[in-house]
């Protein structure tokens, strides 16, 4: 019990050194060699800790030379831009001037449910907001707001001639997604599937040729179709109280 106990003493101050000696970034912001690094060690330190008979180098050994490895590789991709390219990979544009990168999705392997939780959690609800969206290489993503946001001001009310309210907050409801309808958030927002379909045929477009359309409570809709500019327009809705 008592060389149970010394062999993982031992075993967490080399993984903690090792730790410290590849720096202090968070696990969602290392690059993809350092996290598989990472996991390793995590996966080879548990051996000699676990059964007593096994020789403590037998752990030490792995955990240096991957903490060696994790140096030469940090340095090789400091020191030249294309090792960095194969090791790191490359930022991948999400998001353009023409709206949702359909064809950069699929190279990540990223559906557009992915892509809508992704923005979410950066503080955006509203695709017609955003500029330009890039997933960096370490999976966070980096969004640019479009410079002028539209502004929504709500009539001034009361009998007084109060002043009305700054701004009135509008949440995107998707409707459409990878070219199916959300049925439940139709009900929910009053939007009639013959209004989405009339918004496509002006445009030339089929219900399939759409990757992603949202409404919002004042009937402005974002439609980004798969391999068109993406683009605004209005429809009928009779659900704007209802979220």
């Amino acid at each position: 019990m008592f060389v149970v106990f010394l062999k993982s003493i031992i075993t967490f101050l080399v993984v903690f050194f090792v730790i410290r000696l590849m720096g202090k970034r968070q696990l969602g912001e290392m690059q993809p060699f350092e996290l598989v690094i990472t996991l390793i060690i995590a996966e080879v330190a548990c051996i000699p800790m676990n059964d007593p008979y096994i020789p403590l180098y037998y752990g030490i050994i792995p955990i240096l030379t991957l903490a060696t490895l994790h140096i030469l590789l940090s340095l090789l991709s400091r020191k030249s831009v294309k090792a960095r390219k194969i090791l790191s990979g490359s930022s991948v544009i999400v998001i353009d001037k023409s709206g949702i990168n359909y064809e950069n999705l699929k190279k990540m392997n990223m559906n557009i449910d992915d892509l809508i939780e992704a923005v979410r959690t950066s503080g955006y609800v509203d695709f017609s907001q955003i500029a330009y969206a890039i997933f960096e290489t370490n999976g966070q993503l980096c969004v640019v707001e479009k410079p002028q946001a539209q502004e929504i001001e709500q009539p001034s009310g009361g009998e007084n001639g109060d002043e009305a309210d700054a701004q009135k907050a509008l949440l995107p409801l998707e409707i459409v997604v990878d070219g199916k309808y959300i049925e439940e958030n139709l009900k929910l927002s009053g939007t009639e599937k013959s209004e989405v379909m009339r918004v496509l045929e002006e445009k030339k477009l089929r219900l399939s040729d759409l990757l992603y359309a949202d409404v919002r409570q004042d009937g402005n809709a974002y439609f980004s179709p798969k391999h068109s500019p993406a683009f605004c327009s209005t429809v009928t809705i009779s659900g704007g109280s209802n979220w």
